[in-house]
């Protein structure tokens, strides 16, 4: 039997976070490539499906639930300006992208009957609502799950810095950062089987190591807020449920 947390809850402080205590808000940092599966670009359904059923999971302990996707599985912004093209016109066909993978996830999460709203910070109300921190907030509060689309609205920043942004403006405990690995290594664990995991860093050990846990942007913006974050293998099934429970997963990255 899961244990039920309370859904309705003010903001609490990031600072008084600890390992062992179960989240109540948090901000889910997917990649568009997390969609991708084993092909690498595009959409999968079949990933689609599981990442539904753990965030469902979740959803129906109370916890309260942003999610912010990229689009890298179908356009990179900073990939397309290095061939050539205008800059804030590559980003802004990425933030496109992420809007495609964000309806996705929607229709995804709502065939699991998860109430699920769709917030866009460029208007395109024929798809999704227009983003509103007091109406992004209100959701939570009617147990609806939220995805951010379209980045911050401006080029030149990631969807790492959203999730950083957004995670501050609804007043989540936590940025969950999911990737393809169990944490923060000094080297890729892939490539080195003498890779370091790290069960707990600094901001500062992240940003003076050149850790690619985010970027330097959201990384300052966390450290400036004392928001923390947690880095962990979404593919491992049942990883997202442990995170939120509070269990000792992957790596935190918190003020010390």
């Amino acid at each position: 039997m899961i244990p039920a947390i309370p859904a309705k809850t003010a903001a609490t402080a990031s600072t008084t976070v600890q390992r062992g205590e179960p989240f109540k808000r948090i901000l889910l940092k997917l990649s568009g490539e997390a969609l991708a599966g084993q092909v690498g670009y595009g959409i999968d359904t079949d990933v689609l499906k599981v990442l539904a059923a753990e965030i469902k999971e979740i959803h129906d302990m109370g916890v309260q639930v942003g999610i912010v996707i990229g689009g890298g599985n179908i356009f990179r912004g900073i990939k397309g300006a290095t061939k050539g093209m205008d800059r804030s016109t590559a980003d802004y066909m990425g933030m496109l992208a992420t809007v495609l993978n964000c309806l996705a996830l929607q229709d995804a999460l709502e065939r699991e009957q998860v109430y699920t709203r769709v917030l866009t910070a460029i208007e395109m109300r024929e798809l999704a609502e227009p983003y509103i921190r007091r109406k992004a907030v209100r959701h939570l509060e009617k147990n609806r799950v939220i995805i951010f689309g379209a980045g911050t609205g401006n080029p030149y920043f990631t969807t790492d810095t959203t999730a950083a942004l957004r995670a501050m403006e609804i007043g989540s405990q936590v940025v969950l950062k999911a990737t393809n690995v169990d944490g923060v290594y000094d080297a890729d664990p892939k490539l080195d089987p003498q890779a370091k995991k790290f069960d707990k860093l600094s901001y500062l050990e992240v940003l003076q190591r050149g850790l690619k846990v985010m970027d330097s942007t959201a990384i300052s913006l966390c450290m400036d807020n004392r928001l923390p974050i947690i880095v962990f293998n979404v593919n491992h099934r049942g990883e997202l449920r442990r995170v939120v429970l509070g269990e000792a997963v992957g790596t935190m990255v918190s003020q010390s």
